[in-house]
């Protein structure tokens, strides 16, 4: 008797050991290949964008730090560009050069964290144990600069909060130079292993076409072959006056995402070394009294791509407007192109190998009809839930007034 298993339906998530945060992955297989695959995200929604609105300006940095732990640096900086953007602020230069080096040791880390867990998702968990291990002293820099290991809280409105002692910098480069050559070393074992190549080599392939059909951004973009940094295009911070370059792959496969994050990190010792050696004297702020009416962007090359940060004011003390676009909110989707005709064993790798931030990615659903009006808007949905509390309030026979604790 043949039993066939076309059209079957695997669900990952919404709670998967896979997955650090709350999304669901339905995938319709034949046999063992992936035939299509639907992505929902926004399962915890914390209204980021609607709290920035209830606080002041110089406030905001700490709340944005906190959309992702491991962009604690890049959403700050593209809200605060888009502040003084709006404003006509210009900070300090001994301001611009110390944001470049906190965002630069941020995607040290990141990307470091990336080579360990794609390593623990296809077995290696010595790679894992290597990534951890040498990472640490990346944070270790962090917390000396910043107090912090994670959500800096280092940027503000016209500079920053706190400068980086001269007496340290001697110490950080040679920490830079110790890290340099754990990484070299982790490169070499992992870009020269037979084993590796042939396990990641045309999986989860996303094609240049693709790439820009879906409008991907960062390493998913450059391992592509399309070369785009925000840092280069539209330079900000002190990165229009350091020697670095762009890294780019054109095979769009988990080895050339893999590739182009490793030389990254190389490019990122280097930009950080630079910034400490040329670092200007002077202030690290200016002073802000009021910020305008008026309205701008702000954006900047996060570890996983480029994030933007839309700001609206009316002149008060509060934005009336704030918006967040990460790159994950584009890079996610990617996987219509790059799990399709898959086989299942390659799609946890593959949806692993953008590194994808689901807390970046949420977003409160509007239900709406064929012709684009909206039926139930955010208060509707609330009357909704308390509507159904209640029925089940008066179903169970609590009396009124009864509270659940």
């Amino acid at each position: 008797m043949k039993i066939s298993l076309k059209k079957s339906v695997l669900a990952i998530g919404p709670f998967h050991p896979l997955q650090e945060e709350m999304e669901f992955f339905q995938l319709t297989v034949d046999g063992e290949i992936v035939t299509d695959i639907d992505v929902r995200l926004s399962y915890n929604h914390r209204g980021i964008e609607k709290i920035s609105e209830t606080m002041q300006f110089d406030q905001i940095p700490f709340l944005v730090s906190r959309i992702c732990g491991i962009c604690s640096a890049s959403h700050p900086l593209a809200y605060i560009q888009a502040v003084e953007e709006l404003a006509g602020i210009i900070p300090p230069d001994r301001a611009r050069y110390v944001r470049t080096i906190i965002n630069e040791l941020e995607r040290l880390h990141s990307h470091i964290l990336w080579v360990g867990l794609a390593g623990h998702f296809i077995g290696y968990d010595t790679v894992f144990m290597w990534a951890w291990k040498y990472r640490e002293p990346v944070l270790d820099i962090l917390e000396k600069i910043t107090g912090n290991r994670n959500n800096y809280g280092n940027v503000k409105v016209g500079g920053c909060r706190e400068d980086i002692d001269d007496a340290i910098i001697a110490e950080i480069l040679k920490e830079l130079d110790k890290i340099e050559k754990k990484m070299d070393m982790i490169t070499k074992a992992v870009l020269d292993d037979p084993i590796l190549q042939a396990r990641l080599k045309g999986v989860g392939v996303l094609t240049k076409q693709d790439a820009i059909l879906y409008a991907v951004t960062g390493p998913t973009a450059r391992a592509s072959g399309v070369d785009i940094d925000v840092r280069r295009d539209d330079p900000y911070a002190a990165y229009g006056e350091l020697d670095w370059k762009v890294i780019t792959q054109t095979k769009g496969d988990v080895f050339a995402k893999a590739v182009v994050r490793l030389l990254e990190i190389f490019e990122s010792i280097k930009i950080v070394r630079q910034a400490l050696k040329k670092l200007p004297k002077g202030p690290i702020s200016v002073e802000v009294k009021q910020i305008p009416a008026g309205e701008a962007i702000g954006h900047a090359e996060a570890p996983r791509g480029e994030t933007f940060h839309y700001v609206r004011s009316d002149g008060g003390n509060r934005p009336v407007r704030h918006k967040v676009r990460a790159p994950s909110y584009v890079n996610v989707p990617s996987f219509k192109a790059s799990c399709i005709g898959a086989n299942i064993s390659d799609v946890t790798i593959t949806l692993a190998a953008v590194d994808p931030c689901y807390s970046c990615t949420e977003r409160l659903a509007v239900v709406g009809g064929a012709d684009s009006k909206v039926l139930c808007d955010g208060r509707e949905l609330l009357r909704l839930s308390r509507s159904k509390t209640e029925q089940m309030r008066k179903q169970a026979g609590f009396k009124e007034g009864f509270k659940f604790e």
